[in-house]
């Protein structure tokens, strides 16, 4: 598609626009989730449910990747940087082929209500305690606070989620068969705010996935459980645990136990994120030794387990900022170095030169160690939930940081504030050029798994002061 020069006002304009109106109009089906709305869509791997909109912004929860009105052209419908901004603005509006009364209108929210009760739960507590290997005390502790029981239609399980008063706002699903498909699901009306959980008098909050999990930690760790708490978020989803700091103030630790997987890993991370930037500065992540709590409860019981996986993105990632070498940074030379590697795809030189650039603009006494320091800067701040963009994505925001590392190093003269402003864009650049490198690379087929951990490069330089980010 032909270059369009898009003003600094049209690109605002765009990226700003109300997704939520934008998609009733494209015929997308929305359904009310609080003050935001749930994205209900199909495609071959069936139907789907994650991606949350408030306003002009979006989060995807399954795959750990938001941002504007543009990105989000981008990344569901796959349009090109200028189509995307092309569309927002209503170039192709007239295109649109959905019929309002069909499709357009949104999806009334419909009232929570539990489903029936069993009058017994043989066949959920049998499941709960032979197949999954749960305490019965456990089992039986949440069953007479009735937040437990057994279905009537179909004998699944139902977790109950509570509210401050203790009446149930939400109710998750669970099948006790061992035979065909697994079924698991939120019920209908159910308000996400609230979870299964369970609450204690100490400032100790542990934060699961499901409730199986939040169960077979209990039973893992029985030793006086009942004073801290508990909660499961029914996957990643930051709402639930949110509501119960806000509404609990003793709780002020927050223990992350998510799977032992890409999925829980990239989900512990931008919840600990979101916490440190709501004030909760004592969060930290536990895992279980193989996928997650109940299969280390399998382990522990002589069955077989699910192994834990680790993040293959990360490990790329990791491994590209360790290969990168110093070079001697010759600001003669650094625009016309950057010019080429850019032109020719080069990320790793890319990203070197950059990195170079950006400790040299830092005006340090040894640029080497600097370097270095960069490096762990780049390995701490990485973020692997952030990073799931699709790779045209990720060269339109490589084609812009490199324009303004550019313009930022043609600079004749520069204050002390304006050559620190001036190695932040290289830096920038240098991490978008091994992002898209690590993209490029993750496109490739696998043939060959190897474990790489989270460690620094140089012990020595872990202290380096970093002064701009």
């Amino acid at each position: 598609m032909a270059y369009i020069p898009f003003t600094n006002e049209q690109l605002i304009r765009a990226n700003t626009v109300d997704l939520v109106e934008f998609l009733r109009l494209k015929g997308e089906k929305l359904e009310r989730c609080g003050k935001e709305y749930k994205l209900i869509y199909s495609d071959s791997y069936g139907k789907h449910d994650s991606i949350m909109i408030h306003g002009s912004t979006w989060f995807d929860h399954k795959n750990q990747v938001g941002g504007g009105a543009i990105k989000f052209m981008q990344q569901f419908y796959g349009l090109p940087f200028p189509q995307a901004v092309q569309t927002l603005l209503g170039a192709d509006m007239p295109k649109i082929t959905h019929r309002a009364s069909e499709t357009m209108a949104e999806k009334e929210k419909a009232e929570f209500s539990l489903p029936p009760e069993n009058k017994t739960m043989f066949r959920v507590f049998a499941y709960l305690t032979k197949q999954r290997f749960i305490a019965g005390s456990v089992v039986s502790h949440f069953a007479h606070a009735h937040m437990l029981y057994e279905d009537a239609q179909h004998h699944n399980v139902v977790f109950v989620g509570l509210d401050e008063s203790g009446e149930p706002r939400q109710a998750s699903r669970r099948s006790t068969s061992s035979f065909g498909i697994s079924f698991k699901g939120t019920c209908e009306g159910s308000d996400t705010r609230y979870s299964f959980a369970h609450y204690g008098e100490s400032d100790k909050l542990f934060v699961f996935e499901a409730p199986i999990d939040m169960l077979s930690f209990l039973t893992l760790y029985p030793h006086e459980w009942q004073q801290h708490s508990y909660i499961a978020l029914n996957g990643v989803y930051e709402h639930a645990l949110v509501q119960a700091l806000d509404r609990r103030k003793q709780l002020q630790q927050v223990v992350l136990c998510l799977d032992n997987d890409e999925g829980g890993r990239d989900g512990a991370e931008r919840l600990r994120d979101i916490l440190h930037d709501k004030g909760y500065d004592r969060v930290s992540i536990l895992s279980p030794c193989h996928k997650d709590w109940n299969e280390d409860l399998k382990a522990l019981n002589g069955q077989q387990a699910l192994p834990g996986t680790t993040s293959r993105r990360k490990q790329v990632y990791f491994d590209k900022v360790r290969q990168l070498t110093y070079l001697n940074c010759r600001t003669d030379k650094l625009t016309s170095q950057l010019r080429y590697a850019y032109k020719n795809a080069q990320y790793r030189y890319l990203a070197e030169y950059a990195l170079a650039g950006s400790a040299y603009f830092m005006r340090v006494k040894d640029e080497k160690s600097g370097f270095v320091a960069l490096q762990n800067r780049l390995i701490k701040s990485y973020r692997g939930y952030s990073d799931k963009g699709k790779l045209a994505v990720k060269l339109h925001e490589l084609s812009q940081r490199f324009k303004l590392a550019i313009a930022d190093v043609k600079r004749p003269g520069r204050t002390e504030e304006q050559s620190i402003e001036t190695a932040k864009k290289l830096y920038d650049l240098a991490d978008q050029a091994l992002r898209v490198s690590t993209e490029l690379e993750l496109m490739q087929p696998v043939q060959e798994k190897t474990e790489t951990e989270e460690e620094e490069l140089d012990e020595d330089y872990a202290e380096f002061d970093m002064s701009y980010g």
